[in-house]
């Protein structure tokens, strides 16, 4: 019998194809712990069903749940009627049509949904699973701005950049904080990797869906991973978030 394992899902951007294909390719089952590292909408046309797949997977597997920038977008608008003109033409507006189409009881469950993500994981192992990147010096925990778990780049960027051996005095404290560290937010085909890449200790595992990639699972322990057909390939018919 296989033992349980954990899975880090990269950003889906409304792939529900996706990750249907990726999840049955890694031969997921009820034993495995999902850790999905945020940003379910905005690009491709299934955000809507995208949710309620998750809401339903959530009570069949062991799932967690980490908050993306485009989450925090969206719930913002259901929830306040509020949102900046940019989210529109970064993926927005799939998103915005779907739910354009839902009963208010429909949309009151993935409010719900939204609001119960996470803004970061740590595990026993002292991995840290967030959607972006910290600060803080001290940690996630100490983070002045809460939005900027969803929203920073400069912890990947640090961790590109940083060329020295840990034991030198100027090695960056943020990176001797965690074992490990998993992040989405940044897509990898920004630097012309369509694979999960590790930089120093801080894995990326946004391998592009929302534009010209593919969606990536990957176990944490094995490093082993399984990726979906490009998703555009997937939704021949639309842009996702290569629109201009």
């Amino acid at each position: 019998m296989r033992s349980s394992r954990t899975l880090v899902i990269g950003d889906i951007h409304g792939g529900l194809k996706a990750l249907e294909q990726v999840l049955k390719r890694a031969e997921v089952s009820v034993e495995d712990h999902l850790i999905f590292l945020g940003d379910y909408v905005d690009g491709w046309s299934d955000s809507v069903r995208l949710i309620d797949y998750l809401i339903a997977l959530d009570k069949t597997h062991h799932c967690t749940f980490i908050k993306g920038n485009h989450d925090e977008l969206c719930l913002s608008w259901l929830s306040e009627n509020k949102h900046n003109p940019d989210w529109l033409k970064h993926g927005g507006q799939t998103t915005k049509e779907g739910y354009e189409k839902l009963s208010k009881s429909q949309i009151q469950e993935h409010i719900l949904f939204y609001q119960a993500l996470l803004p970061y994981k740590i595990d026993q192992e002292n991995r840290l699973y967030l959607h972006a990147g910290f600060t803080n010096l001290h940690g996630p925990h100490k983070e002045y701005f809460s939005r900027m778990l969803s929203w920073d780049r400069s912890l990947w960027e640090l961790a590109l950049a940083t060329r020295i051996p840990k034991d030198d005095p100027y090695y960056p404290k943020r990176l001797k904080l965690f074992k490990e560290v998993f992040i989405g937010h940044t897509p990898l085909t920004r630097i012309g990797k369509d694979t999960p890449f590790e930089a120093n200790n801080v894995w990326n595992v946004d391998t592009g869906a929302a534009f010209t990639g593919k969606l990536t699972v990957m176990d944490v322990d094995t490093k082993a991973y399984w990726q979906s057909d490009t998703v555009m390939s997937l939704y021949p018919d639309e842009e996702g978030r290569n629109a201009k």
